[in-house]
């Protein structure tokens, strides 16, 4: 069993307020929730009016299919649109 965990950061570019931030972010979550087998939430950067801090979490069999999971939740929200991907992190923890 894997344990796979992304941080993703990203900038919104069109966010003039705090209130536009948080529906580009509902809009991002609510779709990967969707679309993918994962928990998520905004983790961070809450009060910045262009910065957003995402976590993604998976229990996978193993860690290519995490990988291969955290790569198409990044294509889904390059896709999107309505943020640019500024940094990103993930992390695996194996347990047998």
């Amino acid at each position: 069993m894997v344990v796979g965990v992304l941080r993703l950061e990203l900038v919104v570019h069109d966010a003039t307020s705090l209130k536009e931030k948080r529906s580009v972010v509902k809009k991002i979550l609510g779709r990967c929730r969707s679309r993918f087998p994962v928990s998520c939430a905004e983790t961070g950067l809450q009060d910045f009016q262009q910065s957003v801090q995402l976590g993604f979490a998976v229990v996978v069999g193993s860690e290519a299919l995490a990988h291969s999971l955290f790569e198409r939740i990044e294509q889904e929200v390059e896709q999107i649109g309505l943020a640019d991907i500024s940094d990103r992190f993930a992390e695996f923890l194996h347990y047998s």
